[in-house]
């Protein structure tokens, strides 16, 4: 199937980088090459590298900028960013996109098992290598998956919904992604499988705990922050309250200088602010965007800028 990916907060997010015709620019988060596409349409002299650990994706992306010598794809997660940047003789860019979580592609292509609504086998795999989802639901406790659920989809029922599974799987292994929203269903008051689909905060915390989403995120923010030179910008579009918490968090405590208490005379601290936040507030899809693409409706847009 072809990689198919409606992209978030095209303009926003590359306005946000201020790109300079000469610069040098990461998205760390290719996809099918939206953002790529509109940073080199921006550059003159510059260069963009673009990062995907979906090898679907670096297809993609390689066809479709292979007559664009200003184009430098990289297999491997952003979370690495700083290594496979040096890997390829970089010290430093102008300007780093993140665009974080699930792709429309993975979504859609029902064999990659991301989606409750499509019966297919219980993946998840973003890099399509590693432990599956259903390795995880079959092989964790019931104490560690009642974690999972809960930190990462902010799950209620956690506890119901992780004996749930504990108890089907004594019976046989749990195989598909409807085998798995059944279960969620079985497992949650009546009221809650009116408000939506009962599987979608099951989904996403596992989703998030196959991929070691959170934690990829915290090293490639770091990453991005050490690769940029000063006036550098780092534009990253989040999806669920978890992953803009880690960013609005990490740009704040960027941009933060003397910590010491209000009545010393003089700082002793001598913490400097190292960023400048661009946006006071998440930057937010349009309403035309919305009617287009509703997959937008929880995207948020912070960027800051290196002093």
């Amino acid at each position: 199937m072809e990689f198919r990916h409606v992209t978030v907060l095209l303009k926003e997010a590359v306005d946000g980088l201020a790109v300079k015709p000469d610069g040098v620019y990461v998205d760390g988060t290719a996809g099918g090459g939206g953002h790529s596409a509109e940073i080199l349409s921006r550059l003159t002299t510059g260069t963009l590298y673009s990062i995907d650990q979906d090898p679907d994706a670096i297809r993609t992306v390689t066809e479709r900028f292979k007559d664009d010598d200003r184009s430098h794809i990289i297999e491997g997660n952003f979370g690495d960013m700083s290594a496979l940047l040096r890997d390829k003789g970089v010290d430093a860019v102008d300007g780093v996109l993140l665009d974080i979580g699930v792709s429309s592609h993975q979504l859609d292509e029902r064999s990659r098992g991301f989606s409750y609504h499509e019966d297919a086998p219980l993946d998840m795999r973003m890099s399509q290598s590693g432990a599956t989802a259903a390795d995880l639901v079959n092989t964790l406790s019931v104490g560690e998956l009642s974690r999972i659920l809960s930190l990462y989809g902010e799950e209620k029922y956690a506890y119901s919904i992780a004996r749930g599974i504990a108890r089907y799987r004594e019976e046989k292994p749990i195989e598909t992604t409807l085998e798995l929203a059944e279960i969620v269903k079985e497992n949650v008051p009546q009221k809650v499988r009116r408000d939506g689909h009962p599987a979608r905060k099951t989904f996403q915390a596992i989703r998030i705990a196959v991929n070691h989403e959170l934690d990829v995120l915290e090293s490639g923010l770091q990453g991005a922050f050490e690769m940029l030179r000063p006036g550098g910008r780092l534009s990253v579009i989040t999806f669920h309250s978890l992953e803009d918490r880690i960013v609005k968090q990490f740009m704040r405590d960027k941009a933060q200088g003397c910590t010491c208490p209000k009545d010393f005379p003089v700082c002793v601290c001598g913490k400097k602010p190292q960023v400048k936040i661009i946006t006071r507030k998440p930057i937010l899809p349009s309403e035309e965007e919305l009617e287009q693409n509703p997959r937008a409706r929880s995207a948020k847009l912070r960027v800051c800028e290196k002093l």
